[in-house]
């Protein structure tokens, strides 16, 4: 069984760290750099960064701050946000990303998926998918969460597989910082419908609720901000948690 991992998250706005309740009351949260080394020296497993605005802006992600960031640490490095082209992903590599992760633009062009497999390899494209549940139905929302689509979750996560995406980060917006959980249900049924690496996002607020992902779920990964950012439950007590409840991880 593949150990699972334990992701800190950066959400940047404005070149500082943020975060926000259910993608909104955005609050500054410390600054990125210094997050990033604190995380590397704790042990987290990876790194994601994710440049909030760069779409809702219409801009290109921060490449400066993420190739500071890429020179301080050693683990992999995520980075999405306003990404629309091979070139835009291409600039971040060259600055030091690990992998991408496209959301907005993948939605209104899916070829982009398989234009950065082909280029890339598919451990390269990480496809992030924010979800709600409207109505009993679990909808795909773009542009920073604003905008519902037409898209069915499960339907798009098995659609991102297919194309090429080779790991999927699905965050709750119904749980996002709301610290009482996981959403379990969405979580469960993408990470039962494909055959790559889902990421769980959104809601984390104690060390159970990552244990709950954990065993509730296929996720192969448990990702949060606040929690760590603030450092309300620190990487390596967590670890220990999880260690003690039999889970393997990193």
């Amino acid at each position: 069984m593949l150990k699972k991992r334990i992701i800190p998250c950066l959400d940047i706005k404005n070149g500082r760290t943020v975060k926000g309740v259910n993608f909104i009351d955005i609050r500054d949260a410390g600054d990125p750099i210094e997050l990033a080394k604190k995380y590397v020296e704790e042990g987290a497993d990876e790194l994601v960064f994710l440049d909030i605005t760069a779409t809702l802006e219409n801009r290109k992600t921060l490449v400066e701050l993420v190739e500071k960031i890429a020179k301080e640490i050693n683990i992999p490095f995520t980075v999405g946000g306003g990404i629309s082209t091979v070139d835009d992903a291409l600039a971040l590599i060259k600055a030091g990303a690990d992998k991408v992760s496209v959301n907005s633009s993948v939605v209104k062009n899916p070829q982009l998926i398989t234009d950065l497999k082909n280029r890339f390899g598919s451990q390269f494209v990480v496809v992030a998918i924010d979800t709600k549940n409207v109505n009993d139905e679990w909808k795909v929302f773009t542009k920073g969460g604003t905008y519902e689509t037409s898209l069915e979750t499960v339907s798009w996560a098995k659609e991102v597989e297919r194309l090429g995406a080779g790991e999927i980060l699905l965050t709750s917006m119904n749980s996002d910082g709301t610290k009482e959980g996981f959403s379990i249900e969405i979580t469960n049924l993408v990470s039962k419908k494909v055959n790559i690496p889902v990421i769980a996002s959104g809601g984390a607020g104690i060390e159970e609720h990552f244990k709950e992902v954990f065993t509730k779920t296929e996720a192969s990964a448990g990702l949060a901000a606040s929690i760590f950012h603030f450092s309300e439950i620190p990487v390596p007590k967590l670890k220990q948690y999880l260690k003690e409840q039999n889970i393997a991880i990193r």
